[in-house]
């Protein structure tokens, strides 16, 4: 699948797991919710993967985790917050840096219509 595939269908679950739940849980609940979707619908993914940083060649773990990495191409980070400010979106750029991934998503679950926190980032 191309990034733009697997993004609407990361959407699409989203919709769903956000059309049941609401807004207002924490984002544990809404990670959790969203990678059975995923996994639901055949589509590869892998939830807390830890993201070290390589400094001078040497690989430290200094307590990054990407929230969910479907099919290896576009990274997912999950917020329940009042709204996104730029320090969420430094976060998503950083980890897809680290990552070397082209495609991320924030999503924001503390919100009205879920369309209102998705925010699409490309590098």
């Amino acid at each position: 699948m191309i990034e733009n595939e697997i993004t609407d269908k990361i959407i699409g679950c989203a919709l769903e797991v956000h059309k049941f739940l609401g807004p207002g849980l924490l984002e544990s609940a809404y990670e959790e919710c969203l990678y059975y979707e995923l996994k639901s619908s055949g589509i590869e993914v892998r939830k807390q993967v830890v993201l070290p940083v390589v400094y001078k060649g040497i690989k430290l773990n200094a307590g990054y985790r990407i929230d969910l990495l479907v099919e290896n191409k576009v990274i997912v980070e999950i917020k329940s917050v009042d709204a996104i400010l730029d320090i969420h979106k430094a976060q998503l750029m950083t980890y897809m840096k680290l990552a070397s991934i082209k495609v991320g998503l924030l999503m924001n679950f503390n919100v009205k219509l879920l369309k209102e926190g998705v925010v699409r980032w490309i590098i």
